[in-house]
């Protein structure tokens, strides 16, 4: 993927379409570099989804979508559909456990319904084009509406903690937890956020913590291991996270490290909120028992930049999530409103709200 000369403007901006093409912020490289890199196809998307390039279940589904559009212009005329499936299969494959880059892919298979063997690829690009900058636009209007929705449920009688990254990095803008958070301070809220460093890919002290601060929010970071004497020794209103994929009945799957928090929140009496798009909301997904969890690379844990921390010949397990059982959970904050009750209904009608707006 090529470097691109694009300088970010003082909003986040993690996906850019401009003048035809296709950049994604480089979250590998922040908070010391603002690099954009150019995706020239599906599987350059693919492998800027699963080298972290960009990340959040959010923005990974509409960098996919922009991935088949940049594709769709190479497909062949005699095999569109054929390419199509090739290409959403590469995709597919680069993350399994966020399931907006599914629900992404399908909706851009909606469009290959009607188009028949033989038709314009350039017509087909445009089309896919136009649909990915549809779900661009939705997504951060989306995350605004659960902003506003997660900012009613803060009083402002404590400070917030949160963990991973769930702000307009993770996202096509705005964010999702760091939305709520970001409502709340521009509503007139005042207070602090803990981040948690989020080991081991650190999205918390290299992302999360960085976007807080470009906002004005005060933050202060404290590493994994700290959240328990956090919650004995602060006064902490809600903990809000976000998710990369919800089940049906409100298990919720986010980074590795998120159940942890949970427990101890519940222990403590603090709010434990979840922000999720419904995109994010798998209904077919029965519990959290059924959600696949990736693993990942065994150095991410043993190196730190570069270097080997770990002795040598020794097992590593690297989930990069784990999920929050439904019964620790205060309430879900989606785009259409909250869900703090019967998990299985409310979120269900959530989704078909969602669908209905879509």
């Amino acid at each position: 993927m090529p470097e691109a000369a694009f300088q970010a403007s003082p909003e986040v901006t993690p996906i850019v379409w401009r003048d035809g093409k296709f950049l994604l912020l480089d979250q590998r490289k922040l908070p010391e570099r603002e690099q954009y890199l150019m995706c020239r196809g599906a599987r350059e998307t693919a492998r800027a989804i699963k080298s972290m390039v960009v990340r959040g279940a959010p923005a990974i589904g509409v960098a996919a979508a922009y991935g088949l559009a940049v594709e769709a212009r190479k497909f062949r005329r005699s095999r569109l559909h054929a390419d199509f499936d090739e290409a959403a299969k590469v995709l597919a494959a680069a993350r399994p456990t966020a399931v907006n880059l599914v629900w992404a892919i399908e909706r851009m298979r909606g469009l290959m319904a009607g188009v028949a063997e033989g038709a314009d690829p350039r017509e087909l690009a445009a089309a896919f084009i136009e649909e990915a900058q549809r779900m661009h636009a939705e997504d951060i209007e989306i995350n605004r509406a659960l902003g506003r929705n997660g900012a009613a449920l803060l009083n402002g009688s404590g400070d917030l903690m949160t963990h991973c990254n769930a702000g307009a990095l993770a996202t096509a803008g705005y964010g999702t937890a760091l939305g709520v958070i970001r409502s709340a301070w521009d509503g007139g809220s005042r207070f602090g956020v803990y981040a948690t460093e989020t080991r081991p890919y650190l999205q918390g002290s290299r992302l999360t913590s960085w976007e807080l601060a470009r906002l004005g929010i005060p933050v202060t970071l404290v590493t994994d291991g700290t959240v328990g004497h956090v919650f004995q020794n602060k006064s902490i209103e809600a903990v809000v996270v976000g998710t990369d994929r919800t089940a049906a009945n409100g298990d919720v799957c986010n980074k590795i490290g998120t159940y942890q928090i949970a427990v101890l929140a519940r222990r403590h009496g603090v709010a434990f909120y979840v922000a999720a798009p419904t995109s994010s909301i798998d209904i077919d997904c029965p519990t959290g028992a059924d959600i696949p969890i990736e693993e990942r690379d065994p150095s991410e844990v043993t190196h730190l930049g570069g270097r080997r921390m770990a002795a040598e010949g020794i097992n590593v397990f690297n989930p990069a999530f784990d999920v929050t059982p439904n019964d620790l959970v205060s309430g879900i904050i989606t785009e259409h409103g909250v869900v703090d009750g019967n998990y299985t209904e409310g979120l269900a009608a959530k989704v078909a709200e969602g669908r209905r707006a879509r």
